[in-house]
């Protein structure tokens, strides 16, 4: 068997990471931090799994004739929040595959997630929180937000790539030459980025149940009801006619109209009397 190799980090980041200093890649991220180093993610994200989406053999001309190579494309992610596309190229295919699962892992992102679809109040990061576009080559993907139960409305590369990243209800508009799997993974990959380029309040995030990763449910804020409203339903639940209902919502808005008349009322009968009194002073 294999001995498996001791990681000697070689970059700041890597040593803090072994040291203990950084224990969390989501820290990594909030501070924009380039990862060179594979090691760090085996570290922080133990439990990455990784998908190959295509091997193609190229070829390229040479004074000796021509040299044929592998060429492969593999995602990678934990299927919470984080994923990552990379290619690598060797002579050999398990050369190229190692090579092409480093890269992914150094250009590991983090994915937002939410209930963005109008249809689903669950609160749940099931799908995509907006609607996003990507694009590569002549390849445009469009993920869309779906609601609890649909699935991943898309071809067998997006389908895989968004798995990973822990999305599992979404609907998919694609144009473009889909048969280059390339720019078809790297466009849905760019999708997936654009999630956190969308500037929104933080009341608005919360109303769609938007979380990163290594974050719970989200509780979804909804409007207060009207006390009237509340009653309404309940006389609703019970059987109650429809005029009893009309008369309990005219009353509440009487209730305001009569103040306004009251207060307009009072404040003309108080005026006139005291121009009466400053008349009579005069004479």
């Amino acid at each position: 068997m294999m001995e498996e190799e001791v990681w000697v980090p070689r970059t700041d980041l890597g040593k803090k990471v072994q040291k203990g200093t950084i224990t969390s890649i989501k820290e990594i991220m909030e501070k924009g931090i380039p990862i060179l180093e594979t090691g760090i993610i085996d570290r922080l994200i133990p439990n990455i799994d990784s998908e190959i989406l295509d091997i193609n053999r190229v070829q390229r001309r040479d004074r000796s004739g021509r040299k044929l190579r592998y060429r492969v494309v593999v995602v990678v992610g934990n299927k919470d929040g984080y994923v990552g596309i990379g290619q690598g190229k060797a002579k050999e295919v398990y050369g190229s595959i190692q090579k092409a699962i480093q890269a992914a892992k150094k250009n590991l992102i983090c994915v937002r997630r939410g209930c963005g679809s109008w249809e689903c109040g669950c609160g749940n990061p099931h799908t995509v929180p907006f609607r996003v576009t990507g694009k590569s080559g002549s390849v445009e993907v469009t993920l869309i937000p779906a609601p609890r139960g649909v699935d991943l409305a898309a071809g067998d590369v997006a389908k895989t790539i968004l798995q990973l990243a822990g999305i599992e209800d979404a609907w998919s508009n694609v144009k473009g030459n889909t048969q280059t799997t390339l720019n078809f993974a790297m466009a849905v990959f760019d999708a997936l980025k654009k999630t956190n380029a969308v500037q929104a309040s933080k009341e608005d995030l919360d109303t769609l149940g938007v979380s990163m990763a290594e974050t719970g449910k989200i509780e979804i804020r909804r409007p207060e009801e009207k006390p009237t409203e509340k009653i309404a339903k309940e006389l609703k639940k019970e059987g109650a006619d429809k005029e009893e209902i009309e008369v309990i919502d005219d009353s509440g808005d009487d209730s305001g109209d009569d103040s306004g008349d009251d207060s307009g009322d009072d404040s003309g009968d108080d005026s006139g009397d005291d121009s009466g009194d400053e008349e009579e002073s005069k004479e």
